[in-house]
């Protein structure tokens, strides 16, 4: 099937489930409270819910979804401002054009356009940089499955490249382009011009759904379960309205992701999603079950839970509708770290949890889970990187290393030339910021792999420690880092390169802060940014060790091993976790031999 967008009929998208109040109580036969301890699932508990904690929450008034009043006592910030000012109109009601005109001096002055454009633009994909970078904004696209096309690339390079050097972009770990450097009164040509294109920024940020991950070598891998891009590309256009806005899903109590498991690699990371979908057959037919609740935050990291469900192929969006529209109308609103979906499972029980995901479907029905999954549990993950043969006879993918995913607008206009040169015009990235050519002929393998991009910039073949490094945006351009990351994720690696010599992939990945947006906790060693003190007691950055973190069938969170080590010091602690973990060999020691 065509990489291209599935246009999902905008009238085709169900209308929102308006419930009765009732007030009783309900106590499910076999409700279940479903956790994690020690990467097992442990039951049973008989629950108890007051029908009266059932009571949809919100309410739609012209076109758009609203907290009841009686449920709006003790809410948090943001729910306080979307009640204020509905963040959607600046797009379905055209308002970012009107303020995109507004100077910035007198946009301070106005309590409601100065939370436009640190808060509501983020329905758009817009992220004020006030920090370090006041006036400027990270603009984040929705691109499911990782896909894109040279002449997509091409415009985002021209839009980064007017920017000079406040202008750049990153791979993310949902598989999605961010460009950097953008600057308000720009926004709605920029914004016309990704539509031109095909792309959308529209509900990449606040308490919308991110980019849904695929995977990466969807449609090209020979021993793929299923080609993941018809149902993300499907799932982007229900959750954005077509690139037109859906604001039955924009007022969600916080962000939630989703992905749809394609290979036995797991390159989508199930376990840190609050909605995956695992291929499994059910009496012949092919279809998911159903992963939910997976997340991190500062306070909270929870893995994903079986939701005792399984759908049909056709029936991915209706699932997906009726779960979202189940976390929207009960979720909780008031500290924002206890407001992900996973802790409304806990507080119902998987049970009563999934017969409200029932109430919303369609037929009111939803099928147990499959016992026959089709992934192979014991599978070893594959490395992407370098050149592979595809399922296509005759043909290549070529894995490119993008270092911690930064790219300047040279970079993507040279991987679009080449895209188009030696491919099909396409680009698939990666959830580890790494970047794929697919669809190669081997008889231009050679010529590609002399290509001055792929010999000095991005390696098919990195050295070891550089394939797994993984870094946020950190403090150079993200307000809420604590540390910078990518220079220094570089910088550290590159030293203890030089001090030892490792034998086996290791991942390694920096967050500037609690909110492990670079995934510290799947990490073989995680380093998540913190203030802390050297040995003369001056204040420096420094940061928390994680090691542990597995990935695939067996995945697992890491845990902290050492907590506020200097920055300084990483390096050497690099050096010996390596030496003791990982079968590392000091450099002086080889040459020995």
């Amino acid at each position: 099937m065509s990489s291209s967008l599935l246009q999902f009929p905008a009238h085709t998208i169900p209308s929102p489930f308006r419930s009765t109040d009732r007030r009783r109580r309900v106590t499910p036969a076999s409700a279940v409270q479903i956790t994690k301890e020690k990467g097992k699932v442990v039951s049973p508990s008989t629950l108890s819910v007051d029908e009266s904690r059932l009571e949809v929450r919100v309410e739609e008034r012209e076109g758009y979804w609203v907290l009841k009043e009686k449920f709006r006592e003790g809410i948090n910030a943001q729910e306080k401002m979307k009640l204020v000012k509905e963040p959607m109109k600046l797009f379905m009601e055209d308002g970012i054009n009107e303020l995109s005109q507004i100077s910035f001096e007198d946009i301070e002055k106005s309590k409601l356009s100065k939370e436009d454009i640190d808060s509501r633009l983020k329905w758009l994909g817009l992220f004020h940089r006030r920090k370090h970078h006041y006036g400027r904004f990270m603009m984040r696209l929705k691109l499911p499955n990782g896909v894109t096309t040279s002449e997509q690339t091409r415009y985002l390079a021209s839009v980064i490249r007017r920017y000079g050097k406040e202008g750049c972009a990153d791979v993310t770990t949902r598989q999605n382009w961010q460009i950097r450097g953008v600057e308000l009164p720009h926004v709605p040509e920029i914004l016309q011009g990704l539509d031109q294109v095909g792309l959308t920024s529209l509900q990449s940020g606040m308490d919308n759904i991110r980019n849904p991950v695929g995977n990466p070598l969807a449609g090209i891998d020979p021993h793929e379960i299923v080609d993941t891009r018809p149902y993300t590309n499907l799932l982007s256009q229900f959750i954005t309205g077509n690139s037109r806005g859906n604001p039955a899903v924009t007022n969600l109590p916080r962000k939630w992701n989703v992905c749809v498991v394609g290979s036995h690699d797991l390159f989508e990371h199930p376990h840190i999603n609050d909605l995956a979908y695992m291929p499994a057959t059910k009496d012949g037919r092919f279809g998911f079950n159903l992963l939910v609740g997976g997340f991190f935050s500062p306070k909270r990291c929870a893995e994903a839970v079986p939701l005792d469900a399984w759908v049909s192929a056709e029936d991915v969006i209706p699932i997906c509708k009726a779960i979202l529209e189940a976390y929207r109308d009960l979720g909780n609103r008031g500290n924002r770290q206890k407001t992900r979906m996973m802790w409304l499972i806990d507080e119902l029980g998987i049970e009563v949890f999934r017969s409200e995901v029932v109430k919303r479907m369609a037929g009111q029905e939803l099928e147990r889970a499959a016992e026959q999954e089709l992934v192979q549990k014991h599978w070893e993950r594959r490395d992407y990187l370098g050149v592979h043969p595809q399922k296509q006879e005759g043909f290549s993918f070529v894995g490119l290393h993008v270092p911690v995913g930064r790219l300047q607008a040279d970079d993507m206009d040279e991987l679009a030339r080449l895209a188009d040169k030696y491919g099909s015009g396409e680009l698939r990235l990666t959830v580890e910021q790494n970047i794929i050519i697919p669809n190669v002929e081997n008889s231009k393998l050679e010529a590609l792999l002399k290509e001055p991009l792929l010999r000095v910039r991005f390696l098919p073949e990195p050295e070891i420690l550089m394939k797994g490094l993984v870094a946020c945006t950190g403090s150079q351009f993200c307000g809420q880092a604590i540390i910078e990351t990518k220079a220094r994720a570089l910088k550290v690696t590159e030293e203890v390169q030089r001090q030892v010599s490792v034998t086996q992939p290791v991942r390694m990945h920096w967050t500037g802060c609690p909110n492990t947006c670079a995934q510290v906790q799947v990490a073989d060693i995680g380093f998540m940014g913190c203030l802390t003190r050297d040995e003369e007691g001056k204040l420096c950055e420094g940061v928390d060790v994680y090691l542990g973190g597995r990935i695939g069938s067996d995945s697992h969170l890491g845990d902290v091993y050492k907590k506020a080590v200097p920055c300084k010091d990483v390096a050497s602690l690099v050096v010996d976790i390596l030496i003791n973990r990982f079968g590392a060999v000091p450099r002086e020691r080889e040459e020995e031999d």
